[in-house]
């Protein structure tokens, strides 16, 4: 069966932000809630978008969103994990700050902090900090992923092996319910393993998008990450699995989980 015309338009919306929300649709296509949920659920059968908490995302299995996309996807939403886990790495410390979006709404939430020390693989996040003047920026080599800003490869973790910093902050692509973290891009993943290794604690940065989509590539498991910020956890087996494993949740909107 075809897409009707409505349901191509909410395809396309997805396919250029990443993420529909049931309300705006229903105001921009002039239809009720429940019309745009149900033209959602048929995308979603059909393994075109994947539905989340009052909407629905591009479905991504084996490649990732463009980075503007990520960029616009729940931009709010990062913004307060950004200050969220901000606040929790003090004023004179060290800090690894990897690829992403919301990694790069921490280093935002960091442009008023004193003497801290970044090394980082992300030039989106070397040119954030850069404008703090209280705050030394140190760029991995590597080879540059232009889509994204991204410095991948060897020269990366060769540079990240030079340093042991107080804390990391990383994102991943996708969390499955069994705790595993995971993204597209195998050379990325060494450079995170890296800077895992090389940190005295590890902080995971991810909105709740990343409980609903899947990707390749294993970076880690929960046991190597110190404190999760995030929007909310409405898996009850993965907030179990962060219990178990020690690790410390922080929720900006932990009301979600009870809606």
């Amino acid at each position: 069966m075809e897409l009707s015309y409505r349901q191509q338009q909410i395809l396309n919306a997805a396919r250029k932000a990443g993420r529909v929300e049931v309300e705006a649709l229903s105001l921009a296509l002039a239809v009720t809630p429940q019309t745009i949920r149900r033209d959602l659920n048929e995308l979603c059968a059909r393994g075109l978008l994947a539905r989340v908490h009052g909407g629905a995302v591009l479905e991504s299995g084996v490649a990732n969103l463009a980075y503007e996309a990520r960029r616009q996807m729940a931009a709010e939403v990062k913004e307060r994990i950004g200050s969220l886990c901000a606040a929790a790495i003090p004023d004179d410390a060290s800090l690894f700050i990897n690829i992403g979006t919301t990694t790069e709404a921490v280093a935002r939430a960091l442009g008023n902090r004193r003497d801290l020390l970044v090394i980082t693989n992300n030039l989106n996040v070397a040119n954030i900090m850069a404008a703090n003047p209280h705050c030394d920026v140190v760029v991995t080599g590597g080879m540059l992923r232009r889509s994204d800003g991204g410095l991948v490869g060897e020269s990366a973790i060769d540079m990240v092996q030079q340093f042991k910093a107080d804390f990391a902050v990383i994102g991943a692509s996708a969390i499955d319910e069994d705790g595993t973290l995971l993204d597209f891009d195998y050379r990325e993943v060494r450079v995170a393993k890296a800077i895992i290794a090389n940190a005295r604690r590890t902080f995971l940065v991810a909105d709740s998008s990343k409980f609903t989509r899947s990707a390749p590539v294993r970076i880690t498991d929960m046991g190597s990450i110190d404190a999760f910020f995030t929007d909310h956890v409405p898996s009850a087996a993965l907030r179990e699995v962060c219990h178990q494993q020690g690790v410390a949740l922080h929720e900006t909107d932990p009301e979600e989980n009870r809606a």
